[in-house]
């Protein structure tokens, strides 16, 4: 009975759908405002305290008020059927995160977090574009799939070795999340696994700007400066899910960022009141880095994307993947 409680409470308010769907439209939010700073605007300004439910207001606007345009090709309800599987695969993998009531634990649940996380968010939102046909659809589509051959191995690669790193010795429980957050200091404390450490945090944040489609690496929203790529036909409640899915995704590659680069609450104990503390202190850093970069570049085009992702992503993380293998 109370495994049954800590799952609806991990489902569906604590870190389910309800905070993580906060979260996601706060760091939004955050990204938004930073961006108006770098750039001397205002940023959200008019809903709520210092514009902080704009983005709120922004996703209830596209699915309560806008409506769904419709071409001949359709198939919006395949398509929100989708986009609403990716959103719940997404926050299902938040259980393998230390942060939840009903933390899971075991070998190797980093790839299953990752698939969840990851593989079907992307791949449900490459189908939903599908449902939804186009000629600029299915050339941003082309372009996702393009950065995703590169940013995502990179991205897997710079997520395992740490968790690798943190668990192939002792008594802990081999490639869990949970168990290598607590042995990120020792790995950056090791000249060794220091400079492996920074490899894989390179290759991380430069493929998760790719798996954000912020700049440089936003190619595939846009054919040109006013058209949206594989979310051209995205309109009304099928845009506004787009969105989310993005931005949960999002949030949820920070906050694993968190653990595995970072230690989590470290040095305090996890969901303790310095705990959280920390914990939201190390997300604000890297949620800084992200806007940072978002905004002191230019958009690529297709082949210098590709080029730079492979040369500071996948590299890296290679590299890293390959230096890992020869510690004894």
């Amino acid at each position: 009975m109370i495994d049954l409680v800590k799952a609806i409470i991990s489902a569906l308010l604590f870190p389910g759908l309800l905070f993580i769907t906060a979260l996601a439209l706060f760091t939004q939010y955050l990204v938004r405002k930073l961006s108006a700073r770098y750039q001397r605007r205002m940023g959200p300004s008019y809903v709520g305290p210092f514009g902080l439910l704009q983005t709120f207001y922004d996703f209830w606007k596209l699915l309560r008020v806008k409506e769904v345009v419709i071409t001949k090709y359709s198939m919006v309800r395949a398509s929100e059927l989708l986009l609403l599987i990716g959103l719940s695969s997404a926050v299902a993998s938040l259980v393998f995160l230390p942060l939840s009531p009903l933390n899971i634990r075991s070998e190797f649940d980093v790839l299953v977090f990752f698939y969840l996380a990851s593989v079907m968010p992307l791949a449900m939102l490459i189908m939903a574009s599908l449902a939804m046909p186009g000629p600029y659809t299915s050339l941003g589509v082309s372009r996702l799939l393009s950065m995703a051959t590169i940013s995502e191995p990179a991205l897997f690669a710079s997520i395992l070795v740490p968790v690798y790193l943190a668990t192939r010795s002792g008594p802990r429980l081999f490639m869990s999340i949970a168990e290598s957050s607590a042995m990120v200091p020792e790995l950056w404390s090791n000249p060794v696994t220091a400079v492996i450490m920074a490899l894989c945090f390179v290759a991380y944040i430069v493929s998760l700007q790719a798996r954000a489609l912020y700049q440089p690496f936003n190619i595939p929203e846009a054919e040109q400066e006013i058209i949206a790529g594989f979310e051209t036909e995205f309109s009304g409640p099928l845009l506004a899910l787009a969105r989310l899915l993005h931005d949960v995704d999002l949030s949820i590659s920070l906050l694993l960022g968190v653990y595995v680069f970072l230690g989590g609450p470290l040095p305090f104990r996890h969901l303790s009141p310095l705990g959280v503390v920390m914990l939201t202190v190390k997300y604000l850093v890297l949620v800084a880095i992200v806007a940072y970069i978002k905004n002191v570049m230019g958009r690529y085009r297709i082949e210098q994307g590709l080029v730079q992702a492979f040369k500071y992503s996948l590299v890296p993380a290679a590299l890293a993947v390959v230096l890992a293998m020869l510690l004894p």
